[in-house]
């Protein structure tokens, strides 16, 4: 549950901002999200996104010339925010670090605690949470996955890239 809200928040130095589809079509639109984002991170240490929370530091003008990575199906898009796409997991620039899709957010969040608290701590948390990827199969990246899949996946993010590209559009 929430403590403060965005007028009572203390000064933040580690800001995340987390993606996802129809949520964050909605807060690049809301001008309290996008001011309070741009607010805590001209203080920040550490001003952060995973996967499609990129395009809300883009839309609070953060990612202006700037390396960023975000969700494979929505990189193309990332221009619209000033920004340059980057293909990695994890995109530093600065004190920005974007990271891709849902996974890469584990590779982002072990490489901020090794810079904050030291690689031991990052790899003691790699351990517990046995953090050992094997992925039964290649298809992680459209770079890899067979064109059958890409197929079979591909459609289901047309109508989220286009919520992103008309909101965007109208900003």
């Amino acid at each position: 549950m929430p403590t403060h809200t965005f007028q009572n928040c203390p000064r933040l130095d580690l800001i995340c901002v987390p993606g996802g589809s129809t949520g964050v079509v909605r807060a690049i639109g809301d001008r309290e999200t996008i001011d309070f984002v741009r607010q805590q991170s001209s203080s920040a240490k550490y001003v952060t996104s995973v996967c499609t929370g990129a395009f809300i530091l883009g839309v609070a003008g953060i990612l202006q010339r700037r390396r960023a990575t975000t969700h494979w199906a929505f990189a193309e898009l990332l221009p619209l925010v000033g920004a340059t796409y980057e293909k990695a997991r994890i995109v530093k620039d600065g004190n920005v670090i974007t990271a891709g899709g849902v996974t890469s957010g584990i590779d982002f969040g072990l490489s901020v605690v090794a810079d904050i608290a030291g690689e031991q701590v990052a790899q003691a948390i790699q351990l517990g949470i046995e953090y050992d990827p094997a992925p039964p199969f290649h298809s992680g990246h459209p770079d890899r996955a067979p064109d059958a899949v890409k197929a079979a996946v591909f459609p289901r993010y047309e109508k989220a890239r286009t919520a992103f590209r008309d909101r965007l559009a109208a900003l």
